[in-house]
């Protein structure tokens, strides 16, 4: 069986309230979730709070699951993504002040900052430069800032497609230069 099929079956199975098909969701999916919501939020307890708070939702949500609307690990990754991207917009709201008397801490550096202070990252900068305006502010909007397509063409002002497009193209021009 395809895994994207078995996805779907397991899906099913946690809908009619089987546990052992949710640990084998789990088992398979959870790294690439979690790196989602590490993507996005850049803290590993908040990414590992989004992962457990997704998993209930699968666990309670499950019969909402339509392989025929979409893929099931598109529908797993939009549940974290979203619950990454309410805790990323709310956190924006607040101004740490690096007080230990009001229990915050000075932030460590992310491996984003890790990878853009790297060699790769002077590549990775060099190539981003490179590229049209278009295709750089596409990709950063979604890779770095969690924006989804139809989010970056109204930021943007733009028709979804001409988005989709600058996205692909960009993506492609990255990948022969950073080769």
């Amino acid at each position: 069986m395809p895994a994207e099929a078995d996805l779907a079956s397991l899906l099913a199975a946690v809908a009619k309230g089987d546990r052992a098909a949710l640990r084998a969701i789990y088992l398979r999916q959870s790294t690439r979730l979690f790196g989602i919501a590490m993507a996005i939020l850049r803290d590993r307890t908040l990414a590992a709070d989004v992962l457990q708070d997704a998993f209930l939702k699968v666990w309670e949500r499950a019969r909402q699951f339509d392989a025929a609307r979409g893929s099931a690990e598109v529908w797993l990754a939009s549940i974290v993504r979203y619950g990454a991207l309410d805790i990323a917009r709310t956190r924006g709201r607040e101004t740490p002040s690096d007080d230990p008397n009001l229990g915050d801490a000075a932030v460590d550096a992310t491996a984003l900052d890790t990878l853009i202070a790297s060699d790769e990252g002077a590549r990775l900068r060099a190539c981003l430069e490179r590229l049209d305006a278009k295709n750089r502010d596409g990709i950063v909007l979604a890779f770095v800032h969690g924006l989804s397509h139809p989010e970056i063409a109204a930021r943007l002002a733009q028709p979804l497609g001409s988005v989709k497009s600058w996205i692909r193209r960009g993506l492609l021009s990255l990948r022969e230069c950073l080769s």
